[in-house]
C-alpha cells in the first residue's frame, strides 16, 4: 500500500509544487504559464526518469526558473544547459558572479546570477537571484529567491 502511495505522490507533488513557484515573477500572463509549464515539465521529467525527491524538487526548480524566463521557447537540450547552470550557481557561485550556458545547436543562451545569500532564523540557507534567457534574439529577465532544503534541493520561496 505504502508503494502505490508512494507512486501516486511524487507527480501529484510535480503537478501542485509550479502553481506556488509563479510567485516569483510578475510579468504578465505569459510568464506564469511559462512558469506553470516549465516547473511541471522539470518535476515530471524527473519522475518519470525515476529520479529521487530532491531530484525531481530540482527539476521542479529548474523548470520553473526557465519557463518563467521565456516561456516555451526551450528544447530539452536548453533546458539541461540551464538546469546545470542554475544548480551551479546557486549552489557555489558568490554573490556578483554568474554561471553562464550556451546550446551550440539552438543558439540560445542564458545565464544566472546570485545577487544576495542569507540564512533564515529556521537556518535555511537562501539566495536571491537574476537569471537572463535570451531565445531568437529576445533576452528575458526574472528573479526570485531559492532556499536550500535539508536533503540538499533547492526551493523557489517567492
Amino acid at each position: 500500500m505504502a508503494f502505490a502511495y508512494k507512486k501516486l505522490l511524487i507527480p501529484a507533488v510535480a503537478l501542485v509544487l509550479p502553481f506556488l513557484l509563479v510567485a516569483c515573477e510578475t510579468t504578465g500572463p505569459k510568464t506564469a504559464i511559462g512558469g506553470m509549464g516549465g516547473a511541471a515539465a522539470g518535476g515530471l521529467l524527473a519522475a518519470v526518469a525515476g529520479g529521487n525527491a530532491a531530484g525531481i524538487a530540482a527539476g521542479t526548480i529548474i523548470g520553473g526558473l526557465v519557463g518563467g524566463a521565456i516561456g516555451s521557447g526551450l528544447d530539452a537540450a536548453d533546458r539541461r544547459y540551464a538546469s546545470q547552470s542554475a544548480q551551479q550557481a546557486l549552489e557555489y557561485a558568490p554573490v556578483g558572479s554568474s554561471v553562464s550556458w550556451q546550446n551550440p545547436d539552438s543558439g540560445h543562451y542564458g545565464a544566472i546570477a546570485p545577487t544576495r545569500t542569507y540564512q533564515t532564523a529556521e537556518g535555511y540557507y537562501c539566495r536571491e537571484y537574476q537569471q537572463w534567457v535570451t531565445v531568437g534574439g529576445e533576452q528575458r529577465a526574472s528573479y526570485g529567491t531559492a532556499c536550500r532544503q535539508p536533503d540538499g534541493s533547492w526551493r523557489i520561496v517567492n
